[in-house]
């Protein structure tokens, strides 16, 4: 899904949840065409590609209100979006993202990764390098915006930018840590997904019940705009 409409429906999502339609948390999980995001704390010096040079690389840019810096989404790419009212859990930010970084962590320990946090940043971490980078927004208590966890995603792209705002960071996918460089049939990418929602569900104590796409756009399109 083009990141300029996923963002259309989690915030339609959000004032769902915010207004009780949607009277459970969710997680929205997609897959980008290639785009760069800005986030509230992001520095002009942090792209280090212009505009035009994104677009001839097929490139969007988007200026968001999450927070954090800049960063990429992709093909390869296991974007999450986690629509949760935190007034049903605990009204902290700052636990709602150790909570996401904690289910990451838990969702590659399967696949033989072994996660961690590095002081004094948001994301996740594998031997030093950095697999997923997060970014939220609230209004209300009910939360947007999220995570990306590099997949197979393509690296190169982070050679555009310095991510998320961290002056000589390694970024790495779970695919290059195992050695696991073809992923064509999509079984990493079904694994991985599988124990993303796995683990978000146990970390939040959740049930994981699937929603029908369509129904969600539909109700995310009636809601009124914020």
């Amino acid at each position: 899904m083009a990141y300029g409409e996923a963002l259309i429906l989690q915030r339609g999502v959000a004032r769902a949840r915010i207004s009780g339609v949607f009277d459970e948390d969710l997680l929205l999980l997609v897959e980008h065409p290639p785009v760069v995001t800005l986030g509230r704390s992001s520095k002009d010096k942090h792209l280090l590609a212009s505009p035009a040079l994104l677009a001839s690389r097929g490139v969007d840019l988007h200026e968001v209100e999450r927070g954090g810096d800049v960063t990429f989404h992709g093909p390869g790419q296991l974007v999450g979006y986690p629509i949760v009212d935190l007034k049903r859990h605990k009204q902290d930010l700052h636990w709602f993202l150790r909570r996401v970084e904690e289910a990451l962590i838990k969702a590659i320990v399967p696949l033989g990764l072994v996660g961690d946090r590095s002081a004094g940043f948001t994301g996740v971490w594998t031997g030093g390098r950095k697999l997923a980078s997060i970014g939220v927004h609230a209004r209300d208590w009910v939360t947007w915006h999220g995570f990306a966890l590099n997949v197979t995603t393509d690296l190169t792209y982070f050679d555009l930018m310095v991510p998320c705002g961290i002056a000589e960071v390694q970024m790495t996918s779970i695919a290059k840590e195992l050695g696991r460089a073809d992923d064509s049939a999509g079984n990493l990418g079904r694994l991985v997904r599988s124990e993303v929602v796995d683990a978000f569900a146990d970390v939040f104590s959740l049930e994981a019940a699937v929603l029908d796409p369509s129904d969600l756009m539909r109700v995310a399109a009636t809601t009124q705009s914020a």
